[in-house]
């Protein structure tokens, strides 16, 4: 489509120098970046009469009849719409790098209450004398009219999925409630530097003295701050249709020289808007804290990470349906395991948070493992369950058709450990017709202790894998120590071994190795015995003899935070391991996280290293081997990977025997799924018969035509060979 003749050229070229961001430059590269055209316009408004502003449009534009997805910008108090213009060279390159979709980009002017109106429906009538200065509604103007124009203007796709909102300081608070108070507009927001604060804005704030919260001949009227205010409109917020906020603010804001005021801070407050949002039923959000004060030494490199964020979830075409079986109660739900057992039939673990089906409730979380017959016939559910916490991480084949699973209890699981002082490590057996075989409870009395997986030993028995904060074999070595115990097929304790450096060392991940012994995986805050650390957190994968010595140990990381989470032994005996990076872990670097893949011989060589990964944060969970060496990879993405659907989505991705990425496949609900509100996985793969995977994971929403039964829930399905 061709622009239309009405709308006034202004702008048509913009400098693309090098842009300065988070104290780096970066340049752009030699060859020339096609460049966007910036465009002056206006827009109708029955409340205000004409909206002013600028559009960019991407390079391309007039050449194709492509729909885009379109970004709204607001500018601060005092400013107007040439400010944001200075990140079209930003959106150049970002577009021709790929680091972004196409975009349409609205500026408008908000020149309304001496530039300070806060984007609000203002209800103030001016002083009482003259009448002067009264308010206009501006914030019905841009949400209705505004984007009624730009979508009968421009070639913008028509879909709150595909649009998003952003703005600094004053803008920052705009574009904030314009995101929680208009979910069938908006479902992301740029939040830059917010002037937000709570519960009401300091005496000094300026949102007091234009009558963007007046009412009638008052200036500044608390309930209608109170009203607007991000507190009421997270209250009020539908979690059906989900918000994404990326929260950006400096380490040197100016800071209120009343110190009665200091937590009005904006960084304070910023930190604030997060965790409450973060809280909220419906929301995911980023946030970063940058050099830099109020102005564009933040708000520009900001900017450019808050799109690379945003873009990756505007979504252009209607999601794939999402086929998944949604197990639940009222309460909190994890999902605890998932296992096709001998018979064609399966297996699932679930961590409960209320009673489930004809399983009473105990007390805390319950774990219930349900058996299920080859037709879906449930055919028995097994309940081990305390009035404390119970949970499980994992269901694996035990003897004769039956199954072990193992987790953490702050109760009395087996019978000996009354106190319930502290979590425990325990595993369970229970036989094929449901009825318990044993039950293994082992930690320090004295301390917290956590299994956080289990792996059979293929004869019955298992390796149950965690964590100890005190002395299970010998003296701890630091803050906490890795823990790994081998369990016959009778129940009996075979060994246990306490493996850590100075530092919080986790084991996450356990496969039994084909000799006997057993492969573990982690995480760790210094160095293991013979590893290196590299910094911040490291992931670390070690084999242990059939006697729970160490033959091996690979300490893995870069200067950010890394973690193996899930490991499994192909036929030829090797083994591989998946988690997340933070920066380059021997493959191209993506974004936020990345997932990664590698694979060891049965000596401890790595083999190789594959990382993958969207602009936005993303993290490998699972690995399970496939009949022909290849492995599929599941794990949690934020951003694109294989289109997104809405919040945190689950991932599926098949690498060949050699690492090569595959076909990589993306589902999910429009909430969170695959994860909990701190980003830590909760998903289980396991390898069907046929070639198949069956997963089970956690969801915040539900599948295509499931209801939701609680907080949390856990989601079951199949991905066919």
């Amino acid at each position: 489509m061709t622009v239309p003749s009405r709308i006034r050229r202004t702008l048509t070229t913009l400098a693309a120098a090098a842009i300065a961001g988070a104290g780096v430059v970066l340049a752009l590269p030699a060859l020339a970046v096609e460049k966007g055209t910036v465009l002056g316009a206006e827009a109708p408004s029955d409340g205000v009469g004409v909206i002013d502003y600028s559009v960019y449009l991407p390079a391309g534009y007039d050449e194709t009849d492509t729909d885009y997805p379109t970004l709204y910008l607001l500018h601060g108090r005092g400013d107007t719409q040439a400010a944001w213009q200075r990140v079209a060279g930003d959106l150049d390159e970002m577009i021709a790098a790929g680091t972004i979709q196409p975009m349409v980009v609205v500026m408008p002017d908000a020149p309304w209450n001496e530039r300070g109106n806060w984007y609000t429906d203002s209800l103030y009538t001016g002083a009482k004398k003259t009448g002067d200065g009264a308010g206009v509604p501006v914030e019905t103007a841009f949400t209705e009219d505004l984007v009624e124009h730009i979508d009968a203007t421009y070639r913008t796709v028509e879909d709150r999925s595909a649009r998003a909102v952003g703005g600094y300081s004053m803008g920052g608070a705009g574009a904030l409630r314009f995101a929680l108070a208009h979910q069938d507009v908006f479902s992301a927001s740029i939040v830059l530097s917010p002037a937000v604060y709570v519960p009401q804005p300091p005496a000094d704030s300026s949102a007091r003295d234009h009558g963007a919260y007046g009412v009638g001949h008052k200036l500044f009227d608390k309930a209608r701050y109170d009203e607007l205010n991000y507190p009421s409109a997270l209250e009020a917020l539908d979690p059906t249709l989900p918000v994404h906020l990326f929260i950006a603010v400096g380490d040197d804001e100016w800071a209120n020289p009343d110190p009665a005021d200091a937590t009005h801070d904006l960084d304070f407050e910023a930190a604030q808007l997060y965790n409450t949002a973060r809280r909220t039923d419906g929301v995911t959000a980023e946030f970063r804290v940058l050099d830099g004060g109020h102005d564009w030494d933040v708000w520009q490199p900001a900017f450019r990470e808050a799109i690379t964020d945003v873009s990756a979830r505007l979504r252009t075409s209607p999601a794939e349906p999402w086929d998944a079986e949604l197990l639940g109660t009222g309460g909190d739900d994890r999902a605890g395991g998932v296992l096709q057992v001998v018979d064609g039939g399966t297996a699932l673990g679930l961590t409960v948070g209320a009673a489930y089906a004809e399983v009473p409730y105990s007390g805390g979380t319950d774990v219930v493992i349900e058996r299920r017959s080859a037709d879906g016939t449930v055919a028995w559910r097994h309940a081990l369950a305390t009035a404390a916490n119970d949970r499980a991480y994992g269901v694996v084949p035990g003897a004769d058709g039956g199954v072990v699973t193992g987790g953490y209890t702050r109760g009395n699981l087996d019978g000996d450990h009354p106190t319930g002082v502290s979590d425990d490590v325990f595993a369970a057996a229970v036989d094929a017709s449901g009825a318990r075989v044993w039950t293994v409870q082992l930690g320090d009395p004295a301390a917290a202790d956590r299994g956080y997986a289990v792996a059979s030993d293929g004869a019955g028995g298992a390796f149950v894998a965690g964590y100890t904060s005190g002395s299970v074999d010998g003296p701890s070595a630091g803050d906490k120590d890795a823990l790994v115990a081998s369990i016959g097929p009778d129940g009996a304790l075979r060994w246990a071994t306490q493996v850590g450096g100075p530092g919080e060392d986790k084991a996450l991940a356990v496969a039994a190795a084909p000799d006997g012994g057993v492969y573990v995986g982690g995480v760790t805050g210094g160095a293991m015995p013979g590893g290196s650390h590299a910094g911040s957190l490291d992931g670390w994968t070690a084999k242990l003899s059939t006697t729970g010595d160490v033959v091996w140990l690979d300490q893995l990381g870069t200067a950010e935070p890394d973690q193996v989470s899930g490991m499994t032994v192909r036929a030829d005996g090797t083994v591989v391991v998946a988690g997340h990076t933070g920066a380059r872990l021997g493959a191209d670097a993506h974004g936020d996280k990345d997932a990664f893949v590698r694979a060891y011989s049965a000596d401890g060589n790595q083999l190789w290293t594959s990382q993958l990964g969207s602009a936005a944060d993303d993290r490998g969970a699972a690995v399970v081997a496939q009949p022909d060496g290849a492995v599929l990879l599941v794990g949690t993405t934020y951003g694109s990977l294989g289109g997104s659907v809405g919040g945190v989505d689950v991932f599926a991705a098949r690498l060949d025997s050699a690492g090569t990425v595959g076909d990589v496949s993306q589902f999910g609900s429009s909430e969170r799924d695959g994860t909990d509100e701190w980003d830590e996985a909760n998903l289980y793969v396991s390898g069907a018969d046929d070639g198949g995977v069956l997963i089970s994971g956690l969801t915040f929403g539900a599948p295509d035509g499931k209801t939701r039964a609680g907080a949390g829930d856990v989601f079951s399905m199949v991905i066919a060979p």
